[in-house]
């Protein structure tokens, strides 16, 4: 155990809520990081190297994935383990219990029953709640000497526990599961979790590993102005003083004003960009493009290029950037999991010969805040609602062009202003307009009008991983929706997204 706080391996056998263990885990102050059982070396290894193991859910049977050797290591270590769901059903079968089809398969709401109140697990909860279940399988009979700590309908063993080792069937993990975070509390104060893990507490740690990855030369940091990359390149200069060469790359897809804010702010911290006007290069290269992973794909390569032309004009050998957590997992950057878009700064840039150091990479948005704040950054940079990489390309549909991109500037525009004017925007997580490809009738002037139609959004968030639609005030959408079809040439329909994350991701593109 490291002096300070304990770690957890979540190993990840490819559930939807595996990342939201991790999360949970940190945010009760032990330091937890997923590693994917489908690197079953890497894997193996996290027993030996955590102080405790947690087993997540996954969509395989049990009798199909051929996870036993993990299940088994995590056992005979003696240290403690929490197996969640299709990680519940693993502990059970190479146990020697009896999992199987569920003869009342579950999923959703469920009610459980806690048989044995007085374990630690279910320390300060009632004997009946409701939880969030998602199985086909189930153990139904314990591995012998197990204990049966709780059942549901569909699942007679819907806890178990030996010694140190605990199986839970449902998802406590999830904010559907009512005293899910007490549980993992209680699951950490049962073996002795010393819970002093704080984001805070790792910009030595981080500025450390700069310094080793980057050694005695100059790197390069590419800053946005947003929060994350601000940070990285902070430490990076903690690090590395003078030698850290912050590099701002003009794409020409920038929401109205954002040059002149982000060079702004990045000076206020002391981090006095590099500006490269590329407008250029990018709206060339994009000519014609209407794929929104070939945009994704072409603004990482001229990024790239660009950064790369810096760099070596720089004498530069490294480059810092601002990846964090849930844009590795969105990229499909961790084994057997699939892409959802490529983000320039994980999987968009093409080898460029520089050495990649990414501070933030195992860190969540709220997490990179919390940093921020300990850096004296200003709460402009830390609230400012993140813009994607390749900016207004992904929120204009189709094809970019220059007037797209005026339309798309000038309803996006309106949209922050009305909202910021409401005192709404540092309660959500981000709101923009996006030009859709849709047109549609409209009558201006008393004459039939054909014309484009935005799409606003605005969500709630914590770390961009989940998000859900902003009940917006209807006269505020009324106001925006006016202020849009009267003041931006050629719209003529303005329509609200209320589609949560997921099935949606934030950006349309």
């Amino acid at each position: 155990m490291e002096s300070g706080y304990s770690r957890v391996a979540v190993i990840d056998f490819g559930g939807q809520y595996a990342h939201l263990i991790a999360r949970r885990l940190r945010e009760l102050g032990v330091y937890s990081e997923l590693v994917p059982a489908a690197a079953r070396g890497d894997a193996l290894e996290a027993v030996d190297r955590y102080d405790a193991v947690v087993l997540s859910g996954g969509p395989q049977s049990v009798w199909e994935a051929g996870h036993d050797d993990i299940a088994l290591k995590a056992l005979s270590s003696g240290k403690p383990v929490l197996g969640i769901c299709y990680g519940h059903q693993l502990l059970g079968k190479v146990a020697g219990g009896l999992v199987s089809r569920s003869p009342y398969p579950e999923f959703g709401p469920t009610e459980v029953e806690i048989l044995e109140p007085g374990d630690p697990l279910f320390r300060g909860m009632p004997q009946r709640f409701t939880v969030w279940m998602s199985h086909n399988d189930a153990v139904l009979e314990p591995p012998r000497g197990w204990r049966v700590l709780a059942r549901s309908r569909g699942s007679p063993v819907a806890a178990m526990r030996l010694g140190p080792a605990v199986g839970v069937q449902w998802h406590p993990e999830v904010s559907h599961s009512e005293y899910g975070f007490e549980l993992l509390g209680n699951w950490l104060d049962s073996w002795g979790a010393v819970r002093g893990w704080r984001p805070e507490g790792l910009i030595d740690v981080l500025a450390e590993y700069v310094r080793r990855e980057v050694g005695e030369g100059v790197a390069v940091a590419a800053v946005s102005g947003g929060i994350d990359s601000t940070v990285a390149a902070l430490i990076a200069r903690r690090a590395l003083g003078e030698r850290l060469k912050p590099v701002f790359i003009d794409h020409g897809l920038h929401p109205s004003g954002e040059v002149e804010r982000v060079t702004r702010l990045l000076a206020s911290v002391g981090l006095d960009p590099i500006v490269v006007d590329a407008s250029h290069e990018f709206l060339g290269a994009l000519r014609g493009v209407v794929d929104p992973e070939e945009k994704r794909r072409i603004v990482g390569k001229i990024y790239g290029e660009i950064l790369l032309r810096e760099a070596k004009r720089l004498g530069a050998t490294a480059l810092v950037q601002g990846t964090i957590y849930p844009d590795v997992i969105e990229s499909g950057a961790r084994p057997g999991a699939d892409t959802i878009k490529t983000h320039h700064n994980v999987g968009g840039l093409p080898d460029l010969g520089l050495k990649i150091v990414e501070p933030l990479r195992y860190l969540y948005k709220d997490e990179v805040r919390r940093i921020a704040r300990q850096l004296g950054v200003p709460e402009e940079i830390i609230k400012k609602q993140p813009v994607p990489g390749p900016g207004l390309a992904v929120r204009v549909e189709g094809e970019v062009t220059l007037e797209k991109l005026a339309v798309a500037r000038m309803a996006d525009r309106i949209v922050r202003e009305e909202i910021e004017a409401a005192g709404l925007g540092e309660a959500l997580w981000q709101y923009f307009a996006v030009l859709t490809a849709s047109k549609a009738t409209g009558v201006k002037g008393d004459a039939r009008s054909y014309g484009y139609v935005v799409a606003v959004r605005a969500v709630h968030s914590v770390d961009a991983m989940t998000a859900r639609p902003a009940r917006l005030p209807w006269e505020l959408l009324e106001r925006i929706a006016h202020r849009i079809t009267s003041e931006v040439p050629g719209v003529v329909r303005v329509v609200y997204d209320i589609t949560s994350k997921p099935p949606a991701t934030i950006e349309w593109e």
